[in-house]
């Protein structure tokens, strides 16, 4: 799945970034440069956007029919 999400990213206090993605709820990061920060952020919004799927596929028929749709 390609996609592309807001991180907001700031100085943490104790040193280093903190990453936050506000379209999805609970996705966060952190890192000790920008860019580990965001690696960190990227790798929280794909484990959530995967459970949040499995969830929802779980338990449904089989004969269900599942398609992809793609969005600009």
């Amino acid at each position: 799945m390609k996609a592309e999400f807001t991180a907001i990213i700031e100085a943490a206090p104790e040193g280093g970034y903190w990453a936050i993605c506000p379209e999805i709820h609970g996705a966060n990061g952190q890192g000790e440069t920008i860019e580990e920060a965001k690696n960190s952020l990227r790798e929280a919004i794909e484990l959530i956007l995967e459970d949040r799927r499995d969830d929802i596929l779980r338990g449904l028929p089989e004969d269900v029919i599942r398609v992809k749709v793609q969005v600009a």
